[in-house]
């Protein structure tokens, strides 16, 4: 006998599917990166190149408008903290309290722009929004105790119990300690062992826990939280190369001593990576999107009901699929909010397109349903694909970039955008020692340009292969960096000027005025002849 909620499942409307023509920069938008929504606003952060000097802070926001996807740059508080576009993060929404409205984003971990792993936690909330400018403020929270080490590819949640709130991390990959690196290993992953971190951002302290239930460390896998229960589904293990079919039950309690954790394994689960989940009501989910393999796609989806400490997931009509998306071997995509998923494959190579990536709106709930909604459930969902080194069969010359102008932002304050900023950020990180004088400091950076924001302002030496400079260090006046950064020139730091004058104009020399020569004088020989004093001659042959 079908239960109500298969019912519901197979009355309910058929999802949409719907193509975005890209229309500014959706090349930005690649595996690993994130979206937020905020008031119904969606936008976007942590795009793989290092930020354009036209949006020093890397978060965009989302504009789409009958069905044209443009991405406009967003501004930061003078009071927030330096945030790195980071890639894989776990990401979930956060009320400071239940009576307040206005939501905040918890962001913890991912991939840095030099590749290294974060094990950072900050928190973004939306400060101001006009027709022109957005502004966020985003601090990062200082931990103690048993801290998470750097990690990506995992979740965290929100969990509500007897008046009091904290938050759950789990899973995810990390590097192989450093003193098992080897050459050749250097940036090979591992699975984080399956701890459990409760983190109470009241006191800033975390806490972590192992439960025996929880024998493997899952990386993008998918949770979902209601009051003080997470369910985790799904997962991929690279230990054994398997995505778990089981199902997770981690109920947290929080009285006034301890916290006490409990997890328990429920049948049911679905063996999937990767899987996006989206959020139609206050207690249904919809899961699209993932992996069942590394190189087959799930293209099945699920309707997930959170009801009275029970979940329930069944299978529900698919959308009609594009044969572009049937054929396509990878794909990737973030939750919108409001019951929408953003969808990306990659476009045909042979193709001459200018982006790299095509791009669907899928809509989980009718459009009578499509109103505002106060959402009090949590989710996380690792909305990306999985590291596509680890995971899918791509090689290194598949992976894809991006370009950008600076015109179509469409913003009237934003700096001059600077081709040279597109290279690939672990050569051109801001926090580098470009010379043996470099005093630029992460911790102790102020601006010193007018066109800096968050970052200290960077050129393009073009000895060899080029590399990046501070300006700062190279002593550049600012009327010169701009001249250097609007001019399509050549460029010398300090320490190959000399070594490429060849390829600089030669300036040009003074003509020297030549001096007449003077008549040589006959030298005078000693006429012996002539009389000398015997004084002379005495000296002279001593």
């Amino acid at each position: 006998m079908k239960s109500r909620y298969q019912n519901m499942a197979q009355s309910a409307d058929a999802m949409s599917l719907q193509m975005v023509s890209a229309v500014s920069n959706s090349s930005l938008l690649q595996p690993g990166c994130s979206l937020l929504n905020f008031d119904g606003h969606v936008f976007f952060f942590g795009q793989k190149g290092w930020p354009k000097r036209s949006c020093p802070t890397g978060v965009f926001f989302l504009d789409i408008k009958q069905n044209e996807l443009k991405m406009k740059p967003v501004f930061f508080s003078k009071d927030s903290c330096y945030l790195p576009p980071l890639r894989y993060p776990a990401i979930c929404t956060f009320r400071g309290n239940e009576e307040s409205d206005k939501h905040q984003y918890i962001i913890h971990g991912g991939k840095t722009p030099n590749n290294d792993l974060s094990d950072k936690i900050y928190i973004m909330s939306l400060v101001s929004k006009t027709s022109k400018k957005t502004t966020f403020q985003c601090v990062e929270k200082d931990l103690g105790g048993d801290v998470p080490e750097a990690r990506y590819g995992h979740t965290i949640n929100v969990v509500h119990s007897r008046g009091k709130s904290m938050s759950v991390i789990f899973g995810g990959r990390s590097y192989i300690p450093l003193a098992q690196r080897t050459t050749e290993k250097w940036n090979s992953v591992v699975d984080c062992l399956p701890s459990v971190f409760l983190v109470d951002f009241e006191f800033g302290c975390c806490t972590s826990y192992i439960l025996p239930e929880l024998q493997d460390g899952l990386s993008f896998h998918v949770s979902v939280a209601r009051n003080d229960t997470i369910y985790i589904l799904g997962g991929h293990s690279l230990q054994n190369n398997t995505r778990s079919p089981s199902l997770y039950k981690l109920k947290v309690d929080l009285p006034l001593g301890s916290p006490a954790l409990t997890c328990s394994v429920l049948p049911g689960g679905i063996s999937v990576s990767s899987a996006i989940v989206t959020q139609t009501s206050d207690t249904e989910f919809v899961l699209v999107g993932g992996y069942q393999s590394d190189s087959q796609k799930r293209l099945v989806c699920n309707t997930i009901v959170l009801e009275d400490d029970k979940i329930e997931i069944v299978e529900r009509a698919s959308p009609d699929w594009t044969p572009d998306i049937k054929h396509c071997r990878m794909w990737f995509g973030c939750d919108m909010g409001k019951g929408s998923v953003l969808l990306g494959i990659p476009g045909a190579n042979k193709q001459l397109i200018s982006d790299a990536n095509y791009f669907y709106i899928l809509r989980c709930k009718g459009a009578e349903e499509d109103e505002e909604e106060e959402l009090t459930a949590q989710i996380c969902s690792q909305a990306s694909t999985e590291d596509q080194g680890d995971s899918t069969p791509f090689e290194d010359s598949e992976e894809f970039c991006f370009s950008a102008e600076a015109s179509s932002f469409d913003v009237d304050d934003i700096d001059t955008y600077n081709e040279d900023d597109e290279e690939d950020e672990s050569e051109t990180g801001y926090w580098i020692t470009c010379c043996a004088s470099c005093n630029i400091d992460i911790n102790t950076w102020v601006p010193f340009y007018s066109t800096e924001l968050n970052k200290p302002a960077m050129i393009l030496c073009s000895h060899g292969a080029g590399h990046w400079v501070h300006a700062q260090c190279m002593d550049l006046s600012e009327s010169m960096l701009l001249h250097l950064s609007e001019a399509n020139i050549k460029y010398f730091c300090n320490e190959h000027v000399d070594l490429n004058k060849g390829l600089q104009t030669p300036k040009k020399a003074m003509h020297l005025k030549k001096q007449p020569m003077k008549p040589l004088r006959k030298k005078k020989t000693m006429n012996l002849t002539t009389p000398v004093k015997k004084s002379f001659l005495r000296r002279l042959f001593e």
